[in-house]
């Protein structure tokens, strides 16, 4: 994987940390635990790490681990929320015809100059103009 930039989107982190999620939970903890341990850090968005926490709160995780898991993510490469993400995500959104939280998406994943993002809700092996969407759990 060294030669991906890798941007992970929520529900690849959410199932690492859902202890309900079955096969999902095993693969997506591999997967991102595996993460830890490589050179360049993955990227994430504010976005996703606020989404990622609203999630966990909704599931079977405490809020002390939710917490503390978010804090541990803040140590990869974190993409801020702007008003250029914004902007940059409202075109994503209409050149490829996503909703708005995938625009923005996109448009963090392009600003952290990643090359992969890891996803369930993207079309898995579609390139968008120079990323490529991964469902690394199917």
């Amino acid at each position: 994987m060294s030669d991906e930039t890798l941007f992970v989107d929520t529900n690849i982190l959410v199932y690492a940390h859902d202890r309900d999620a079955g096969e999902r939970h095993q693969t997506a903890r591999t997967l991102v635990k595996k993460l830890w341990t490589e050179l360049k850090p993955p990227s994430v968005s504010v976005q996703v790490l606020q989404e990622f926490y609203v999630n966990l709160m909704k599931k079977s995780v405490s809020e002390k681990e939710a917490s503390a898991a978010v804090q541990d993510y803040l140590n990869w490469y974190i993409v801020d929320n702007d008003r250029n993400l914004l902007t940059s995500g409202i075109e994503e959104r209409l050149r490829y015809k996503l909703s708005l939280r995938n625009g923005l998406i996109l448009a963090a994943a392009r600003r952290a100059g990643a090359n992969v993002i890891w996803t369930e809700d993207f079309n898995t092996g579609q390139d968008y103009d120079g990323i490529l969407a991964v469902d690394p759990l199917s």
